[in-house]
């Protein structure tokens, strides 16, 4: 099986200075400081055996700053020799369709044969989507839309597009993609029953950013890979996010993690707001995620942070591959990406965790073979038993 890192460069302990838009405050920890600490991470990635890096795509607050994924993996494109890349994911809504195809291209090129695997996403932030000026009700419209744009530009010289959003006479996107299966390496991410149909449909690969149950997600695998088979096609397998404490045991694995994911749910929350649903409800296609209004007024948000806490990895090495074989069994994931700083966590601990999982985990997960499991009548029964819903609330 193949492992992969990814980084989310958040300044967790600037968002109060940032919510009262104190410009004249200094940071309590400056972004220059974030970036230098999470480029550090990036750097070790390849030397300590690691197979690939993976990039998120976020902007406008202290959550995740990465000003865009392609650009974000264009400098470790230049840093590194033998990883493979991917996005977790490219929000095309925010996008021209042509520059995204472009910076794409240019990517892989740069990658000269390294993997390079999209992961694709519509987007749920409102000050994102006004960031960018687009409206957020559009964005499965603009998300199909930009989808069939970037396919004839990768699969065809020349080409041009008359759509809903988009009108683009005769063109052509150079350089040409190096990879000729580049559409092939491409993934989606989703909470809702409707995008897994439309990603299915549309013969997209699977990127599970772990905001569900597992075993929530071993019915999704189920109901993709059905819809797989109405179209003739053979089953695929997820790349599966998780996030990783590897300590000396469990006791302090398990704090690290219930404190730092706490700490990254809050960001959630103070990024995209789901205690406030009107703003889904007025944009339309987001009744999934309405629902988070009503878990944050049940719940606290260090119940919520607990229950996040649970399904990740953490302890001892031991512990950890155990929980990993767990993961892979439940989800038929071919590929882990890890997170290994989220919330406030120290820089230390950080690396301190990735290490120790390199030298005591990796290998062993690696040799995993990535089999496809089927869903059974047990599954069936065991999801019943404990009940498919969840109050997880979405964050990459």
């Amino acid at each position: 099986m193949k492992v992969g890192v990814h980084l989310n460069f958040q300044n967790y302990h600037d968002w109060d200075r940032f919510e009262r838009k104190a410009s004249d405050e200094p940071q309590p920890v400056t972004d220059a400081q974030i970036y230098e600490e999470d480029l550090h991470l990036g750097s070790l990635v390849e030397p300590l055996g690691y197979d690939s890096l993976w990039a998120i795509d976020h902007h406008f607050s202290p959550y995740i700053m990465t000003g865009g994924a392609v650009q974000n993996l264009t400098y470790f494109a230049g840093m590194t020799e033998r990883i493979d890349f991917g996005t977790m994911v490219v929000v095309l809504p925010w996008y021209d369709p042509i520059a995204i195809c472009e910076q794409i291209s240019v990517l892989d090129n740069m990658l000269q044969g390294r993997k390079l695997t999209i992961g694709l996403g519509r987007g749920a932030g409102q000050r994102e989507f006004d960031g960018f000026r687009v409206p957020m009700g559009e964005s499965r419209g603009r998300f199909l839309e930009s989808l069939e744009i970037l396919r004839k530009a990768w699969s065809s010289e020349f080409f041009a597009h008359e759509g809903e959003f988009f009108t683009i006479s005769e063109t052509t996107i150079r350089p040409r993609p190096r990879t000729p299966d580049l559409l092939d390496h491409l993934k989606v991410a989703w909470i809702s029953p409707g995008t897994l149909r439309i990603a299915a449909d549309a013969g997209l690969g699977m990127l599970f950013t772990n905001q569900k149950k597992w075993d929530e997600y071993r019915v999704d695998m189920r109901d993709f890979n059905a819809v797989r088979a109405e179209h003739g096609w053979g089953p695929k397998q997820p790349t599966v996010v998780v996030n990783v404490v590897c300590t000396k045991d469990r006791d302090e694995g398990w704090e690290r993690m219930v404190r730092h994911v706490t700490e990254a749910q809050e960001s959630v929350e103070r990024h995209y707001h789901f205690s406030d649903s009107a703003h889904f409800k007025q944009a339309g296609g987001y009744e999934f995620y309405e629902q988070f209004e009503k878990t944050l007024k049940k719940k606290s948000l260090q119940e919520i942070g607990e229950f996040n806490a649970r399904p990740q990895v953490f302890g001892s090495p031991e512990e950890c591959l155990d929980k990993i074989h767990y993961i892979q069994r439940m989800t038929s994931a071919e590929e882990l990406v890890l997170n290994f700083r989220f919330g406030g966590m120290p820089i230390g601990q950080a690396e301190e965790s990735l290490r120790r999982f390199s030298e005591t985990v990796l290998g062993d997960v690696q040799a995993i073979e990535p089999q496809l499991h089927e869903y059974s009548e047990e599954d069936e029964e065991a999801v019943a038993a404990g009940g498919k819903q969840s109050y997880r609330l979405p964050g990459a």
